[in-house]
């Protein structure tokens, strides 16, 4: 079983940047997708970024492609999720997920498609 935690948020202005970490207990980290979500006061939580077992494949909602980078080491059974150009409406608790079901390839992006869970970092971003 691998239990995710994550690392790495803070207060930041508007332009800065950031570096979340996702550290991930467990000798079988790199047979797992991993992805990063986000959930801001009052709203759902929704996907941001994903990433498959190999590393090969990735996904980005629309609202941070081209802003954030999502990349892992496996050998360090770490994730991380790059943030540049932050935004106030990118203010949310970020947490990082587990995908134990996907295929090779897949870099997944629903929420029930994740099975394990951290506890979320808040990155505040201000303006």
């Amino acid at each position: 079983q691998v239990q995710p935690a994550e690392s790495g948020g803070g207060l930041v202005q508007a332009g800065d940047s950031l570096r979340l970490s996702c550290a991930a207990s467990g000798r079988t980290f790199s047979s797992y997708a991993m992805g990063w979500f986000r959930q801001a006061p009052g709203k759902e939580r929704e996907i941001v970024a994903a990433i498959s077992r190999n590393g090969l494949n990735t996904y980005y909602a629309d609202s941070v492609k081209g802003r954030f980078t999502i990349s892992r080491d496996n050998a360090k059974n770490t994730v991380y999720l790059q943030m540049n150009s932050l935004k106030p409406e990118d203010t949310a608790v970020y947490y990082c997920a587990v995908d134990r079901d996907g295929g090779w390839l897949q870099a997944r992006t629903k929420t029930y498609e994740y099975d394990q869970w951290g506890q979320g970092t808040q990155v505040t971003v201000s303006s």
